[in-house]
């Protein structure tokens, strides 16, 4: 008998088929595993009867149970382009909608940095990534069935015969999804456990750390776990077992690789020193019904989409067309990449930001701006767009 090590953790994600429902999964749903706090707990009830003692006499089974988690990953690359990145059950569940698959096409002549030409159709729409040379950009215009305008410039333009790589893009949506999410431990004996009906309610994205971090905060159904496992929890007859472990394969980004662009112009910041983006759904659990222990759905409220960006500034065009845009409240786009090689790039893009007007940080011999919690606007689900790529 030995102590349990932290790092021999492995973490998977899947997209449930219902609510509480355990999904399948094999080796390619796992996920960088960093923390995962998880707290299950009885509700607090107040006991009110007489019992001629100030000893606390306890409470009986079947009290309403509660679930809350944290999870940190870290971003990964995305080789098995055939299906949706490892992460995308996590992403779908913060963001709403399913994740849409393009599989790249190839580019005919014309291209500009801004404009792409395709030899056929690309199956394209507003707000869908494309990838070409190492950066990631998302279509903000179809202007024909072989033609679309992208958020900002790539470097160069797509010279014609060049196959543009797969991405996948996710989109809000007023609904949420659940997903279960897997964790293994070893030795084998030990405890392992499996978060059914996991609800996102943030999702922070950070970039320039070590590397590109997201965090997953939210509710659970319950925790299903090996050692007290009762036959239809999670709608299962048994705990699954896991996929067979493999080695770490898989490809994890620095924090300092990437862009940021901004304005309504868009241009390149190149001075940004931290960064981070946040979606907030407020979300609640249907948990109050009569006859449940267990929540029955997930209740999304209203969303918040919020962005934290702190640079050195400068006395540039782009510097200064931004403080203008903040001081007359002009709407305008905001993306970041994160990566910079094809299979490892993931792209964050907001279509209509209104910054506040930027706070100066004079405490340290260069001037930094901040802008803290900008929240994102938009018409309807349209706040935000994450893809891989």
């Amino acid at each position: 008998m030995s102590y349990i090590l932290s790092n021999a953790n492995r973490w998977y994600c899947a997209q449930e088929t219902g609510y509480g429902q355990v999904g399948a999964i094999t080796a390619a749903n796992r996920i960088p595993a960093v923390s995962l706090k998880v707290q299950n707990q009885r509700e607090r009830s107040v006991r009110r009867d007489k019992t001629g003692t100030r000893t606390w006499a306890g409470l009986p089974v079947g009290i309403r149970q509660h679930t809350s988690f944290e999870a940190i990953s870290y971003m990964r690359d995305w080789a098995d382009t055939l299906n949706p990145p490892p992460h995308g059950p996590m992403i779908e569940a913060a963001m709403g909608a399913s994740g849409a698959l393009w599989p790249g096409a190839t580019t005919s002549v014309g291209s500009t940095q801004s404009t792409i030409y395709f030899i056929s159709e690309h199956g394209l729409s507003a707000g869908q990534a494309i990838v070409y040379n190492g950066e990631i950009r998302f279509v903000a215009a179809v202007l024909t069935p072989q033609v679309v305008i992208v958020n900002a410039p790539f470097a160069t333009a797509p010279a014609a015969g060049v196959p543009l790589n797969a991405t996948a893009t996710y989109t809000l949506s007023t609904q949420l999804p659940s997903v279960s999410l897997f964790d293994y431990r070893d030795p084998a004996d030990s405890v392992q456990r499996v978060l059914t009906g996991v609800g996102v309610d943030r999702l922070t994205i950070s970039m320039n750390g070590d590397f590109h971090q997201m965090i997953f905060r939210g509710m659970a159904q319950d925790v299903v776990d090996s050692v007290a496992f009762q036959s239809g929890q999670g709608g299962m007859t048994a705990f699954p077992q896991e996929p067979a472990p493999e080695a770490v394969d898989y490809g994890l980004i620095p924090g300092n690789l990437g862009q940021v662009w901004m304005g309504v112009i868009p241009n390149q910041m190149f001075t940004v020193t931290r960064a981070s983006v946040e979606v907030r759904n407020h979300l609640a659990l249907r948990e109050k019904e009569f006859g449940s222990i267990l929540p029955l759905a997930l209740a999304p409220g209203g969303r918040e989409v919020l962005m934290s960006l702190e640079f050195f500034a400068q006395d540039d065009f782009a510097t200064n067309a931004l403080y203008q845009a903040a001081r007359q409240q002009s709407p305008l786009g905001v993306m970041f990449q994160m990566g910079q090689v094809a299979g490892q790039l993931m792209g964050v893009y907001f279509r209509s930001v209104i910054p506040d007007v930027p706070t100066f940080e004079d405490s340290e011999t260069r001037l930094k701006w901040q802008f803290n919690d900008t929240r994102a606007q938009g018409i309807t689900d349209d706040e935000l767009v994450v893809a891989f790529g």
